[in-house]
């Protein structure tokens, strides 16, 4: 661990909360993280909820991504005199330009695909979807594929017309944080060169103890009811025997409660706290999505860091992890479940401990805060040509 105390602006436009996601919380979580490691962090950030109510958001929002132009936070960075500027979002309430005028050591994370796809996670019409990082770069203003409106996608097409290296934060960044080797590899593919990219997974707060809690015999599955997350095709499959909670909600609910079997339970969304109480309780944790995911999800790393094992079928960056990391189970569409849980029931409490200390090794805080330590300060030491190893 450095003992330099660093001054670290992190920079973050908040999604709407009408449309929960994960990449709200890691900002503050990680801004916490290193404040408890004696570094003084200061957050830099605008919140969709409270612009939208403005006159005119949407053609405000929509210029500033399509030009790049727009709310700026240099003059709060050039208040704060940060060592460091680690940009985790800027969409669609910040512009992107102004990156070119910050002097000092920058750093970016890439939560999703954003950069290569208007609807940020690669999927249409229900499966995997590369075509505009491939070279169509109309194909997502074809087909409409954010929000389901060409208006509303061209915006995003035209800042996305040029490849990654055309986004000016990705073309400035001294290190791009990239979170899952798919992640990596799909951004390498697309132009982003490998030197400037660091894989550094998020953490996800501590669970100490849960290794001590007896789990019933059922399976949990965490994720909105959308299409790209796959919990409907994966209750459509789902054994009639096997007792199954879903914990969530989106647009897909009333399609999941009328196919659901009789063993399965729609909890409904919950507090993060509580869904990390009730993740030790269950035998394992079903994975789904069907889309890349940007990041190694947070659900992943909080059921390891309760010790629970994961069965993740194939298509997004989960069963890669699991298979490199000894974690549980993968299994394919179109092989049937039964066997594969009759085999994670009686495999998977010996995995227990095992996933405790994966947890441990990569996606517990001190890790991760030791990683990122090591990211700033050799980007301090040699801002622009120096290779860091995370």
């Amino acid at each position: 661990m450095t003992t330099r105390r660093l001054r670290i602006a992190l920079v973050h436009s908040f999604y709407g909360t009408a449309a929960p996601s994960g990449e709200n919380h890691v900002p503050l979580d990680q801004a916490e993280a290193l404040r408890r490691a004696g570094h003084e962090v200061h957050l830099v950030t605008v919140a969709t909820d409270e612009l939208s109510a403005r006159p005119l958001y949407p053609v405000r929002s929509a210029l500033t991504v399509i030009g790049g132009r727009g709310r700026s936070p240099l003059g709060r960075l050039r208040e704060l005199r940060p060592d460091i500027v680690h940009v985790h979002n800027l969409f669609p309430n910040y512009g992107r330009t102004w990156v070119r005028d910050w002097q000092g050591p920058l750093v970016c994370t890439l939560h999703n695909y954003r950069a290569l796809c208007a609807n940020a996670v690669l999927y249409r019409d229900g499966q995997i979807c590369t075509r505009c990082p491939d070279g169509d770069r109309w194909a997502g203003l074809r087909a409409g594929c954010y929000r389901d409106s060409a208006a509303a996608t061209l915006p995003l097409a035209w800042a996305g017309r040029k490849g990654p290296l055309g986004d000016p934060l990705l073309a400035r960044a001294d290190r791009v944080i990239v979170l899952s080797e798919l992640s990596r590899a799909t951004y390498a593919r697309a132009g982003l060169p490998a030197e400037r990219m660091a894989l550094l997974p998020n953490f996800v707060p501590d669970r100490s103890g849960a290794l001590r809690v007896r789990p019933d015999r059922r399976w949990v599955c965490v994720g909105r009811l959308t299409k790209e997350k796959g919990i409907l095709d994966l209750l459509r499959k789902w054994p009639a025997d096997e007792p199954l909670d879903v914990i969530g909600n989106g647009p897909q609910e009333a399609e999941c409660r009328a196919v659901a079997g009789p063993q399965v339970r729609l909890l409904g969304a919950l507090p993060r706290e509580r869904v990390q109480a009730l993740l030790p309780h269950y035998t394992g944790l079903v994975f789904s999505s069907r889309w890349f995911e940007g990041a190694v999800p947070q659900v992943y790393g909080e059921a390891l860091a309760a010790g629970v094992p994961v069965v993740a079928l194939d298509g997004s960056c989960v069963p890669g992890a699991v298979r490199a990391e000894g974690t549980g189970l993968t299994v394919s569409w179109d092989e049937p479940l039964d066997g594969v849980l009759r085999e994670a029931a009686v495999r998977f409490p010996g995995m227990r401990a095992h996933c405790r200390q994966v947890y441990e090794g990569s996606y517990a805080e001190s890790t991760w805060v030791g990683r990122m330590e090591r990211l700033y300060t050799g980007l301090l030491a040699a801002p622009r040509d120096m290779e860091v190893l995370v």
